[in-house]
């Protein structure tokens, strides 16, 4: 299976992407440093949130009736496609992957989240902690299959190309760096024993120390997980990513590959539930 090259791009150099291929070979991920925006550009940002808030305490003063004859009730949109629905989302871990989902939508949703944070992280490029990772989320016909894959796609060749040894971990005084934050889902598809859900993430990819060529960069992306019910749990039969929605870049003041290191180390992360 043939990887999409790992280049510097934006202020770092160059002018191309950084993508990393999906094993399953239908999406992928792309992992761009971009250059900050211009003072102008900030400008206009500072005005939108005026006029925003502007408009939200106008909206607010015209109360529950408004003046068009419209009920409060009719006015509230539906709360629960976007809300949280504040259920405890697993029963327990199984080698530090949330385990034990609802046999339900939100069940699904659920673990298609947590199992897109393992499947874009620094652990996956790790050969042996890849191995545990694949038989726990994967459902178990594709396993063996998949193993090949992702072997073949995380080769030597690709993890020197982003820096890492053959055991997927960072030269000395360097941090390799793949975080992935869900920022929301939706189930496409549903019935009793199979799930289609979407997960909208972002998150922080690169490698952090001097002398690096990969730096630390966010991302935007939208992996679309298959699921199916078994082993009492939902499974992964499939999955693919696109790029976006992506927000416009805040003029965000980088930080040094030290702080950047130091935050990954001492941040941990989070069980994420519907």
């Amino acid at each position: 299976m043939s990887l999409d090259d790992e280049r510097n791009s934006g202020p770092f150099g160059g002018s191309g992407e950084t993508r990393t291929r999906l094993p399953e070979g239908e999406g992928e991920i792309r992992r761009t440093s971009r250059p900050g925006r211009t003072s102008s550009r900030s400008l206009v940002t500072v005005v939108g949130v005026v006029v925003l808030l502007i408009a939200a305490i106008a909206f607010a003063n015209r109360g529950d009736g408004g003046s068009d004859g419209a009920t409060g009730d009719e006015k509230k949109p539906d709360a629960a496609a976007t809300a949280p629905s504040g259920e405890k989302p697993v029963e327990g871990k199984n080698g530090g992957i949330p385990s034990g989902f609802g046999h339900d939508e939100q069940g699904a949703q659920s673990a298609a989240s947590n199992y897109a944070v393992s499947l874009v992280s620094a652990d996956i490029l790790k050969p042996d902690r890849r191995a545990e990772i694949v038989k726990q989320l994967f459902v178990t016909d594709k396993v063996s299959e998949l193993e090949d894959t992702f072997d073949k796609t995380y080769s030597k060749e690709f993890l020197d190309k982003v820096g890492l040894d053959e055991n997927g971990d960072a030269a000395p005084g360097q941090t390799y760096v793949s975080r992935t934050v869900p920022v929301g889902t939706k189930v496409t598809d549903y019935a009793d024993g199979a799930a289609t859900v979407e997960v909208w993430c972002t998150g922080a990819f690169g490698t952090a120390g001097e002398k690096t060529t990969n730096p630390v960069s966010n991302d935007w992306f939208t992996l679309t997980l298959k699921l199916r019910w078994a082993d009492d749990d939902w499974k992964v039969e499939s999955f693919r990513s696109k790029d976006g929605p992506a927000p416009v870049n805040g003029d965000n003041k980088i930080s040094t590959a030290d702080e950047i290191a130091k935050a990954v180390k001492e941040y941990g992360g989070f069980t994420y539930a519907r």
